[in-house]
């Protein structure tokens, strides 16, 4: 089934909607199902010439989910879990992408979806309690407008010096080219080793010439162990999905109920036991790795235990002693986002890669012909940028959003993201954002966590329709609230331990604050709490 489709009718300029919803990915499909299914007229706007968001954009050689596939999809239609069949332990992106693809079909969504269409503004009229929402083709209006946008689809490109005069071609794995990139025969150059470069760089490798990895800080990675899906594995999910889904709505990260997080402690475990069980678990593959005992997150002493773990794994894989020793991370073991690979260590043993340390020799400029780090040029005829993302707030502040007093978002979020519940903020009634910052988004399954935040601003639209409300806003002081209490649950944790795009650290002048919200249940629980109270922490207004 081809992922491309045309439009359908463009909104007329002036057009008017219940939901406008800005995003056609799995947020934003759902989103405009659960709107179609209260009756309510809603436009989703996309930017993309298809729909699915992430899975539209990041094509790059190797991509694929962290989470099994079983557990990476929706679960609000049981028929539709029963009938689609997964082909791998872990999707690929192409594969992902269909399944997104058919949902849109199967639901008849795409005709509320609104491609090749970028949203440029929204302003809030006080007088109207209505949205003003400008695209690059025309205006409408909308009561409400609904973020999703996406937690990793604003693209960080760092500043390079002379950038512009390099003469060969640049990528960036989150707006890979379509049609794909053939490096036979070139020599190429890997900018970033976070996920998207540990998933890419196998691939580049065979085929390219010679690769150069210029690596600033080495990340963590755990092996995939990927492989095809059993028709076993299927029937065993697909007979007990509903029990399935609830024991991992009960994970710290809403995924892994088959692997469970253990309770025990590695700081009362003997060196060989933890050694048996971070072996298993290394066997077992993929992230819940990491739940190999409960004090892994929040005792340094502990955590180092793992960590040396996984640097003797990568002592083992890579044949030169210096090599493996700058691949061997120093920070603690998921203060960074913890990478998930298929031989990505064993690339290095390759006589065509070669590894360069920018955290002692920093990129100096990009010139013509290739990358200076150092005293050293590098000629290539290719750049790769696998440099990530402006996570959580850069989709949000790249459109110039205003609520009451024309007060914009980026003013508001100077100092930092300021939301209540990662579900709306201060100062901009009915405007909600999916998996926003206060919110689990990026420290959980997403798939759950998009459905729970589109879930929860459903029953909250018609909330306020059944009682004849037209506003809803956080109040200041819930929201100062809250965004102090997701600081106070990560300053339990070990996750401050080092500079990671969960502050916000790897974009220069971002201010440094932790924005996702650690504790799937907890937070569900919290919020749930919270709507059982009246929308405890909201202001809900009538018109006039």
């Amino acid at each position: 089934m081809g992922e491309e489709r045309s439009n359908h009718a463009a909104a007329s300029p002036g057009a008017s909607f219940d939901v406008v919803i800005v995003g056609g990915g799995f947020a934003g499909l759902y989103m405009l199902h659960r709107c179609r299914g209260l009756g309510l007229s809603a436009r989703v706007f996309e930017a993309g010439s298809g729909v699915g968001g992430t899975w539209h954009w990041n094509r790059y050689p190797g991509a694929r989910c962290d989470i099994e596939s079983m557990e990476y999809s929706y679960q609000f239609s049981d028929e539709l879990q029963q009938e689609w069949e997964w082909t791998e332990r872990y999707a690929t992106q192409p594969e992902i992408l269909r399944y997104v693809n058919h949902v849109a079909d199967r639901f008849d969504l795409r005709r509320d979806v609104q491609l090749d269409t970028r949203v440029l503004a929204a302003a809030f009229d006080e007088t109207t309690s209505r949205w003003s929402v400008e695209t690059d083709a025309g205006t409408v209006s909308a009561r409400f407008v609904v973020m999703a946008t996406g937690c990793l689809s604003s693209t960080n490109t760092p500043d390079f010096e002379g950038l512009e005069r390099f003469s060969g071609a640049c990528y960036h794995t989150g707006r890979w080219p379509h049609e794909g990139v053939d490096f036979s025969g070139q020599r190429v150059g890997v900018i970033g080793t976070g996920s998207s470069a540990i998933q890419s760089i196998p691939h580049i490798a065979g085929q390219a010439s010679h690769l150069f990895v210029f690596q600033r800080t080495p990340n963590y990675s755990v092996p995939a162990h990927n492989g095809p899906l059993t028709d076993e594995r299927q029937r065993d999910v697909k007979q007990r999905y509903a029990t399935f889904r609830e024991a991992n709505g009960q994970m710290r990260l809403g995924f892994g109920s088959d692997t469970p997080a253990s309770e025990a402690l590695a700081a009362e475990a003997t060196p060989e036991e933890r050694h048996e069980v971070y072996e298993e678990r290394w066997q077992q593959g993929g992230l819940p790795f990491l739940g190999a005992f409960a004090d892994l997150v929040s005792d340094e002493q502990a955590n180092e235990t793992a960590a040396e773990f996984v640097r003797d794994k990568i002592r083992a894989v890579v044949e030169n002693p210096a090599v493996a020793d700058l691949l061997a991370p120093k920070q603690v073991l998921g203060c960074k986002r913890l990478c998930v690979d298929t031989g990505y260590y064993e690339t290095f043993n390759r006589p065509n890669v070669t590894l360069v340390d920018v955290a002692t020799t920093p990129i100096e400029e990009i010139t013509a012909t290739g990358v200076r780090a150092g005293d050293t040029t590098y000629e290539l005829d290719a750049i790769v940028f696998a440099t990530g993302f402006d996570a959580m707030t850069g989709a949000l502040l790249n459109i110039d959003i205003r609520g009451r007093g024309d007060t914009t978002l980026r003013e508001k979020w100077s100092a930092g993201p300021r939301a209540y519940l990662g579900l709306a903020t201060a100062g901009f009634p009915n405007l909600f954002t999916v998996t926003g910052p206060g919110s689990p988004s990026v420290l959980s399954n997403m798939l759950p966590s998009i459905e729970q935040h589109v879930n929860w601003i459903a029953d909250c639209l018609a909330h306020l329709r059944e009682r004849g409300l037209d506003r809803i806003e956080p109040k200041p002081e819930a929201e100062e609230a809250w965004v102090a209490h997701v600081s106070e649950i990560a300053g339990e944790t070990l996750y401050y331990g080092c500079n990671s795009w969960y502050l916000g650290a790897n974009v220069p002048g971002k201010p440094r604050v932790f924005m996702p919200y650690i504790g799937f249940p907890e937070y569900v629980e919290k919020v749930n709490e919270i709507v059982a109270n009246g929308y405890e922490g909201f202001d809900l207004t009538a018109a006039g």
